[in-house]
């Protein structure tokens, strides 16, 4: 019986995200897939950046780093180091915070995937501590943990245009 390219590909596709079903349902060959894939709304995953922005407020950098997962990566606006250990998002956080920053979505897309999304766009900082406004372009990747939404990656980088 031949399998045609579409239907190995799919299988593929779910036997290395790991996930028991699609996001249609339908079930997914192989015998190490496990976790299901859990229902996201465009909606639930732009509240995970209300929930980031959130912990920011806090000014907390642990609150902050909550949101992260293990072997996590940000790529922050406001510095050159990639942070990829709690210790160094934390560090990171620790000075940022001390600017009362607070973020505003301008644009997104979403997209979502079995177990995984992306939030991608352009937001605005404020800098409570000076006023200033800082406009930066995003990336937030997300991972569905079995319990919670966090943070895979993270990059931001200033405008590279005046308006």
């Amino acid at each position: 019986m031949e399998i045609s390219r579409a239907v190995l590909t799919a299988a593929v596709v779910f036997a290395i995200s790991g996930c028991a079903t699609s996001p249609n349902g339908a079930e997914a060959p192989g015998p190490q897939n496990t976790q299901a894939c859990v229902a996201a709304s465009e909606a639930d995953i732009a509240s995970l950046f209300d929930r980031w922005n959130s912990s920011l407020q806090t000014g907390n950098p642990r609150a902050v780093a909550a949101n992260y997962a293990e072997n996590s990566v940000l790529l922050a606006t406001l510095s050159n180091k990639p942070r990829t250990t709690r210790e160094e998002q934390i560090d990171y956080f620790e000075h940022f915070l001390a600017n009362k920053p607070s973020g505003k979505i301008n644009s997104r897309t979403i997209k979502i995937d079995c177990n995984t999304a992306i939030d991608i766009g352009l937001y605005t900082f404020t800098l409570g501590k000076t006023g200033q406004e800082a406009k930066a372009r995003y990336t937030f990747t997300y991972k569905w943990d079995g319990k919670q939404w966090l943070i895979t990656t993270q990059h931001s980088s200033f405008m590279p245009e005046k308006e």
